[in-house]
């Protein structure tokens, strides 16, 4: 039961320090646009990387199903459509996909 409360106060120490300690040591603008560029990224990356997973392999659901809500996510993504239109076709590209094979 402890060692619960033992994960929460490092995982809260960790998160604090990422997020204090650049504040602490850099005092003035940041004008490398490599550094800009990569501090952009660096949440949409780490998003990426944790979802991506999930996405194809997903409890329950077949591979192809996983694929073809990728692809539509993606083509709507390029599309410009927004975050719940795209969540939702992709949810929904899945599911049938999931029906089809399924039924057949």
């Amino acid at each position: 039961m402890y060692n619960v409360y033992v994960y929460i106060l490092v995982m809260a120490i960790v998160t604090y320090l990422i997020r204090v300690v650049p504040l602490a040591l850099i005092r003035k603008e940041i004008k490398s646009p490599f550094i800009k560029s990569f501090l952009f990224y660096v949440p949409y990356a780490t998003l990426a990387a944790m979802t991506f997973p999930s996405i194809l392999m997903t409890q329950g659901l077949s591979l192809a199903a996983g694929i073809v809500g990728l692809v539509t996510a993606l083509v709507l993504s390029y599309l410009r459509k927004n975050l719940l239109t795209v969540a939702a076709c992709a949810c929904g590209a899945a599911l049938v996909i999931e029906v089809l094979i399924n039924v057949l």
